[in-house]
């Protein structure tokens, strides 16, 4: 976890929708009987979101921060860098429906994994990838899929994967960001998005990081 200098608020950010305008289910817990939950980072969390919300077997998916310090932090705080905060992911899913190493290809399959603190031209520790798991399963898919991956990518000549790692309560909690951020890319079809097939399944190039948009060039909500 990352030191930080901003101090947060005590409550949660005000309007986090209930409700997922995609999928129809509850955004938060109590969660149906045999959901499980898993949080990934992979850069700009409206594209990432969209990828998860539409796989077979998944409940619910929310935008948010995890990994960092600041208590409730907003957009604005953790763009500086100073909360030590990805842009995460919350994935709720029917263990009866998927399972994680289902998901886990998609993680691994749509951003760049060898790129610290980086997608394309997002730089900084809010774009870093990681994964937070919830259960033993998790941890062993989030292993296994990783060691595969990475077998894949060195063959074809890229660099180690750098993905951060963590049980989720090491992470510490998961916090939803504001309600603009919500299934961003189905509100606004024509947004900002660097996500897509990476050219590799995980167990064929990753596009080079200067052909893809900046999210710089996005103004953060008022």
């Amino acid at each position: 976890m990352r030191t930080h200098t901003l101090s947060g608020r005590p409550d949660p950010l005000p309007d986090i929708p209930r409700e997922h305008v995609v999928l129809g289910t509850s955004m938060h817990a109590p969660w149906p009987e045999g959901t499980e939950l898993m949080t990934v980072a992979m850069g700009c969390f409206w594209g990432a979101e969209r990828i998860f919300w539409s796989l077979p077997g998944v409940v619910s998916t929310a935008a948010g921060y995890q990994g960092g310090s600041t208590p409730n932090p907003t957009y604005q705080e953790v763009c500086t860098g100073l909360t030590g905060h990805t842009e995460a992911v919350l994935i709720a899913y029917d263990r009866s429906r998927t399972d994680p190493e289902r998901l886990l290809a998609a993680f691994w399959e749509n951003h760049d994994p060898t790129t610290r603190d980086r997608q394309g031209n997002d730089r900084g520790a809010q774009y870093r990838s990681a994964i937070y798991w919830t259960t033993p399963e998790q941890e062993q898919a989030a292993r296994a899929t990783r060691e595969a991956f990475g077998t894949v990518l060195a063959e074809a000549g890229h660099p180690p994967i750098v993905t951060e790692m963590l049980p989720a309560e090491q992470a510490g909690p998961f916090y939803y960001a504001e309600a603009f951020h919500q299934q961003y890319l189905h509100k606004n079809p024509g947004g900002y998005c660097n996500h897509g097939p990476n050219g590799y399944t995980c167990p064929v190039g990753l596009l080079a990081q200067d052909q893809l948009p900046s999210q710089t060039s996005i103004a953060p909500p008022d």
